[in-house]
């Protein structure tokens, strides 16, 4: 990846709907705080207005787990696309998950830092390691897979 193609992404909303093609209320990577060849940083703010507070659960509301780990997962699309030269022309799908561990709650009014890393990339797949934070403690982790596909 060039140096171009990571500042196109990195903290602007822009570069990350021109990367990856979920939208609202999916859309789940508010920011691209940097990117390398082989990681990336992500942040998720969790407001309480988010849709799946109203059931998920009233009165006591909690991101539920598997959109913590679909937003890893958004956050590892935006890695493995902005290293293609038109990112518009391909899909990342979240093709596996292993060894994910949640390890605390995450509420309204916390900041989700995504730390994703590279592990191995054959072909069209690659294996990352994904890592999710809100003040410095881990809220989970997990390795997942993705596979990378022409759009059309």
């Amino acid at each position: 990846m060039d140096e171009k193609q990571a500042e196109g992404i990195i903290g602007r909303i822009e570069g990350i709907l021109r990367t990856l093609p979920h939208r609202y209320p999916f859309l789940l990577v508010d920011r691209v705080l940097e990117v390398g060849e082989n990681r990336v940083k992500a942040l998720k703010n969790v407001s309480v207005n988010e849709p799946f507070f109203q059931g998920h659960f009233p009165g006591a509301p909690v991101m539920p787990g598997v959109l913590i780990v679909e937003a890893m997962a958004q956050a590892a699309g935006c890695l493995l696309l902005s290293g293609i030269e038109d990112p518009a022309s391909k899909l990342a799908f979240f093709s596996g998950i292993d060894n994910c561990r949640f390890r605390r709650p995450v509420v309204p009014g916390d900041q989700v830092i995504f730390e994703i890393e590279i592990l191995s990339v054959r072909r069209s797949f690659a294996k990352l390691h994904g890592r999710a934070t809100v003040d410095g403690k881990v809220v989970c982790e997990a390795d997942l897979m993705t596979a990378i596909v022409d759009k059309e």
